[in-house]
């Protein structure tokens, strides 16, 4: 194992996302074609309630050990490290434990709060059995976060990164082939299908669990403490130790929360909304699968690149920030900012023009889901800065920055997502449009809030980010416009999976093509100070 610097930390992180992000992709094809749009519905609602039990039961930890073993590396302070480290752990295990009794005991109660005393589409049973069965992660993931904390917080990025391809291969494995023994085999029904697809998680996550626990052994020498413990280590009690691991969790969970409330209001509002304005149940469900599981899946295209930027700057941003060095504290942020403007929002808008090709390849062509992705695949881009502003913001240790940020984006999401679905009804437009737009509005107003006083508070400056976007921006239009072109000799609607297939893959490379040539032309990229990184970390790889 070898430590690696922010940039190349970003991108092992990167590269393993984006990995884990394409086997996800993969495998959601064949997935989609053995479940259906009711399956997916099923696999949205068991998730999401799982996402928010997964917050509660890890309240924060694992972040907060990553970011204490770094402050504390910062400080050199080896046995107060590992005093937190192993708190840590004993608490996840509780927390876990009990999240995994909550969800399973009180899966009927939830799946009742979803569905209601609708008889259509799936029932209030079905969605309770297969929340149980995803309860069974809660017993592994937080364990497994936190020893993956560990590791990210002596930045140690490889094997932390490498369980998680690890851990969504196996999961992979179990969701397409569970699923298929189980319906088209064993003929055991949907409900027991998208059952052991879910269970996938559980078993993804005990396999790397014990990968990363093999590679803690074998290395121990790496984390051996080589000093006598200081008097101002002995000088924290465990007592005191454990109130900053929950000063420094809380905020985490608080925040994580938030994030997955926007969907938990998608999952509780738009169904019961759709069908009051006369959509099918079988519509309405298909629409909260789209946006909870399979459009979300192609968005992670997109957001993968800030999740590796996210995990890179935790252990990079906190030394600096520890030391007060707050001009290098801005010049790490700008750089994952420019780093997102450059890649995300050409992503973003090549795979809106191509909506109609992406989604049959991926899953065969369906109204509802091209011209919802369509919009939807915008929210790449906001929820990618967002997540790494209010990071960063956390990172400082300004909570009320972060969280507050947040709460205001879920307010206001919660207060446009039904009159913006009634909104677009009345205006002629596709009713659904209206929770995506609401999303859209929210998380903008939360990212511009969050650059304003992290300018305040920090004395950061975006004109270089800024100056970059511009540029993007134009390099865009043009892409779009050689697109459109492109589009008259070669069009992108119609054909089998195969043709779409074909489609994406020319215009994805004449659309690149396009973007990096204006870039250059601009002189765009330079402004990324880290093109000497790549190349030193391209060397480490070679050696």
């Amino acid at each position: 194992m070898k430590k690696t610097s922010f940039i190349e930390g970003a991108f092992i992180a990167t590269a393993s996302v984006i990995i884990c992000k394409i086997l996800g992709l993969i495998y959601v094809i064949p997935f989609y074609d053995i479940i259906g749009n009711q399956g997916g519905a099923l696999y949205s609602y068991a998730y999401e309630i799982y996402s928010i039990f997964l917050s509660l039961s890890t309240v924060g930890i694992p972040t907060a050990i990553s970011k204490l073993i770094s402050e504390y590396n910062a400080l050199d302070m080896q046995h107060l490290k590992e005093r937190a480290y192993k708190m840590g752990s004993r608490c996840l295990v509780l927390l876990g434990l009990i999240g995994f009794i909550l969800m399973f005991v009180f899966a009927k109660d939830i799946a009742f709060m979803i569905k209601g005393d609708e008889v259509d589409g799936n029932s209030v049973e079905s969605i309770a059995m297969v929340i149980r069965f995803i309860s069974t992660a809660l017993l592994v993931v937080p364990i497994l976060s936190v020893k993956r904390g560990y590791l990210q917080g002596h930045k140690y990025m490889l094997p932390s990164q490498l369980s998680a391809v690890i851990e969504q291969l196996v999961r992979v494995i179990i969701v397409v082939l569970g699923s298929f023994l189980a319906l088209k085999v064993f003929n055991l029904g949907l409900t027991a299908s998208v059952s052991v697809a879910v269970l996938g998680a559980s078993i993804g996550a005990l396999v790397a669990y014990f990968y990363v626990s093999y590679k803690l052994s074998k290395n121990k020498s790496k984390f051996k403490i080589v000093k006598e413990e200081s008097l101002e280590e002995k000088k924290v009690s465990n007592k005191s130790l454990f109130k900053k691991i929950v000063f420094y969790a809380m905020p985490f969970v608080l925040i994580d929360i938030v994030k997955s409330s926007y969907s938990v209001v998608d999952l509780f509002t738009i169904v019961r909304t759709l069908t009051n304005l006369g959509y099918p149940v079988l519509d309405a469900e298909n629409v909260i699968g789209v946006i909870s599981t399979w459009a979300s899946k192609l968005n992670m295209i997109v957001i993968s690149i800030s999740i590796g930027i996210t995990a890179s700057l935790i252990p990079n941003i906190m030394p600096s920030f520890v030391k007060k060095d707050f001009k290098d504290v801005g010049k790490k942020i700008n750089s994952a900012l420019m780093v997102l403007v450059i890649l995300t929002i050409p992503m973003t808008v090549g795979l809106s023009f191509l909506s109609y090709p992406v989604w049959n390849a991926f899953y065969g062509y369906d109204e509802i889901g091209v011209s919802l992705f369509r919009i939807y695949i915008f929210l790449g881009i906001t929820l990618s800065f967002q997540s790494v502003l209010v990071d960063s913001a956390q990172i400082m240790n300004n909570t009320k920055l972060s969280f507050g940020s947040l709460f205001i984006g879920f307010v206001i999401k919660l207060c446009l997502n039904v009159p913006m679905i009634n909104l677009f009804n009345s205006l002629g437009l596709k009713a659904y449009y209206g929770s995506s737009v609401a999303s859209l509005i929210s998380q903008s107003a939360t990212i511009l809030f969050l650059l304003w006083q992290l300018n305040r508070c920090y004395g950061i400056n975006y004109f270089k980010t800024f100056k970059v976007l511009l540029k993007t921006v134009l390099a865009c239009g043009v892409m779009v416009l050689g697109l459109c072109l492109l589009n008259i000799l070669l069009p992108i609607s119609g054909g089998s999976r195969m043709y779409s297939i074909f489609i994406c893959g020319v215009y994805a490379l004449v659309g690149m093509v396009i973007y990096f040539a204006c870039m250059l032309k601009l002189k765009a990229i330079p402004y990324i100070n880290s093109l000497k990184d790549i190349k030193n970390f391209r060397q480490k790889i070679k050696e």
